[in-house]
């Protein structure tokens, strides 16, 4: 299968996976896993952002279309895959010559680790920020960012470890 093929798949298979799965699930009243998140950590990495950060924003829309949640999800999507750039630099030290090169899945763990588990965190604090909007439920952000963080990543890593292919 070749690469387009497989990121445009990828995309499909995690937008309805969070769609039509994910967002069905809540435990305790506030953790929820926002998996498609992990299409922007698998996409592949090149020095004009701008295909990433459409096709962030596209996969964000998709999944604020059916949350009825007025655009938070693209706008943290977008985020994440804007300072992506900037995180792979500062944890893998990668240059640009690295570039198509660069994999994810062939990095080690504890870098890929902390990639994985800053921009989530990144993106859940935006998320449950911009749906409470307001400082008085601030420990209620913190809260649902830390414990529906834990679940994605644990689901991110079981998954990768389970379906991911050497992209």
């Amino acid at each position: 299968m070749n690469k387009t093929l497989y990121f445009t798949f990828l995309f499909f298979f995690l937008w309805a996976l969070q769609v039509f799965v994910l967002n069905n699930i809540l435990l305790f009243g506030y953790v929820n896993p926002y998996l498609y998140i992990a299409f922007i950590f698998f996409y592949p990495l090149r020095k004009n952002r701008f295909n990433l950060i459409f096709i962030s924003f596209l996969l964000g829309l998709g999944v604020d279309l059916f949350s009825n949640t007025g655009g938070i999800h693209a706008f943290a999507s977008v985020f994440i895959a804007y300072f992506r750039l900037f995180f792979i630099k500062l944890f893998f030290n990668k240059l640009e010559a690295d570039y198509p090169f660069f994999k994810l899945k062939s990095e080690p763990f504890g870098k890929v680790f902390n990639f994985v588990i800053t921009l989530t965190i990144l993106h859940h604090f935006l998320l449950f920020a911009f749906a409470n909007f307001s400082f008085g439920n601030l420990s209620g952000v913190f809260l649902n960012t830390l414990y529906s963080a834990i679940f994605t990543l644990v689901l991110f890593f079981s998954g990768s470890y389970i379906f991911t292919k050497d992209y």
